[in-house]
């Protein structure tokens, strides 16, 4: 199964091939490349896969993703502690 996540852009820098940028995933900031959107800006949110950012998503939906990502590891944290 692949998962891909949704961070925020905090910082780009280069071109073509080469783009980078530093995107956080609720805190946890990771080196991406962002060569398959180049039209992605600094504050905006894009779906990361494999450390590719493969798209731009709108802020409502990101947010959200991330919202059902933190009730799954709730789930996780009260199974275990049930165990």
């Amino acid at each position: 199964m692949c998962l891909a996540v949704p961070g925020k852009i905090l910082s780009a820098e280069g071109e073509g091939l080469s783009r980078q940028g530093r995107v956080s995933f609720g805190g946890a900031v990771k080196e991406v490349n962002l060569a398959y959107v180049p039209e992605a800006e600094v504050g905006q949110y894009v779906i990361v896969h494999a450390g590719f950012a493969i798209s731009v998503l709108d802020e409502a939906e990101a947010l959200q993703t991330l919202d059902y990502l933190r009730q799954i590891e709730d789930l996780s944290e009260l199974e275990a502690a049930e165990q």
